[in-house]
């Protein structure tokens, strides 16, 4: 068995690689122009295990382990440097590092999507950043529109609204800005559309989605995006971990007598690039009302309130001035 902690950069790597059979501990910097990885990768002693800290653009690494049948698996970042005893950090102590967890079976391993998996992603991402061109174009047109008194509203959109909009006299480079994009909005609707029956017919393909849209309410998008955002559920131990896993689960900051319910803590941020960003509390943080041995926040609308939102605020007692003598 070979074992390898590989310390993943964009325009090269570091490795420390355990020939199991042998006790041997080999270093070495691959660069990734041209096919040094490769060959060095090929070249290792089957089984082999190769362990990465959880980082981006590295799609084409996780194609070539998977093409040479290595085991590749991927750690979260955060707990592999908690782990690191010595402040000091160079990229042959990093590699050293993963070797050293992966050799005593203490590598944080993280779930990786399948390619399939990915491939759908894509298609989910590339439907959501379309659809937010279209707003922004939408809004270029309706504040076109409201400049020149033409305040539809949503009816902008509808045959009679294009019409009105269309009829507008306008300055020539306002002129062209509201053709231009009259006619980037027609190429992004259609490409949505088309886009949406793509989507449609993968949730119908896939057996979580399909029972995903027996509830009232979910459609294919939503159905599609649980399924490829969440993986295989028995990975979770419950549903706490779960609303965990899509930052849902709001931030509590504790401490004596004094307890905070914040904004929801983002724990992986895994559905906001796929799918409608989930609405989070905003504004001052909220007094744990639950909290046992905790007075109650007067949630009065004339009740003071401390510094910063952090609940009521004690009455002052009042300045007593001493009386003058004339």
């Amino acid at each position: 068995m070979t074992i390898v902690g590989c310390d993943l950069h964009t325009r090269k790597q570091q490795v420390a690689v355990l020939h199991a059979d042998t006790g041997e501990v080999v270093e070495q910097e691959l660069l990734h122009a041209g096919d040094a990885v490769e060959q060095f990768y090929r070249t290792l002693p089957r089984p082999v295990i190769v362990g990465i800290e959880s980082t981006g653009y590295a799609l084409w690494f996780h194609e070539l382990m998977q093409h040479l049948g290595h085991t590749l698996l991927v750690g979260e970042a955060a707990k592999i440097r908690a782990m690191v005893v010595r402040k000091t950090k160079t990229d042959r102590r990093d590699a050293q590092h993963l070797l050293d967890l992966l050799k005593h079976d203490r590598f944080p391993a993280v779930w990786i999507p399948d390619p399939a998996t990915r491939d759908l992603r894509a298609l989910v991402t590339h439907r959501v950043r379309l659809v937010r061109i279209r707003t922004m174009v939408k809004n270029g047109l309706q504040a076109i529109a409201l400049n020149r008194r033409l305040a539809l509203g949503s009816k902008l959109w509808s045959q009679r609204g294009r019409a009105q909009l269309v009829a507008l006299a306008l300055p020539p480079h306002t002129a062209q800005r509201r053709e231009d994009s009259l006619d980037l909005l027609a190429w992004l609707e259609a490409h949505i559309a088309g886009l949406d029956a793509r989507i449609a017919a993968a949730a119908a393909a896939h057996p979580g989605a399909r029972l995903l849209l027996t509830h009232p309410g979910v459609g294919a998008l939503t159905a599609l995006t649980t399924v490829l955002v969440l993986g295989p559920t028995a990975r979770f131990p419950g549903s706490k971990h779960v609303v965990s896993y899509v930052g849902l689960a709001p931030a509590v900051s504790a401490s004596a007598d004094t307890c905070h319910l914040g904004q929801d803590h983002q724990a992986g941020q895994h559905a906001a690039p796929l799918g409608p960003r989930p609405s989070r509390s905003t504004g001052r943080p909220r007094r744990c009302r639950s909290a046992p041995g905790l007075p109650h926040a007067d949630s009065s609308p004339g009740a003071p309130q401390g510094p910063r939102g952090r609940g009521p605020q004690a009455p002052r007692p009042p300045l007593h001035h001493g009386s003058r003598s004339d």
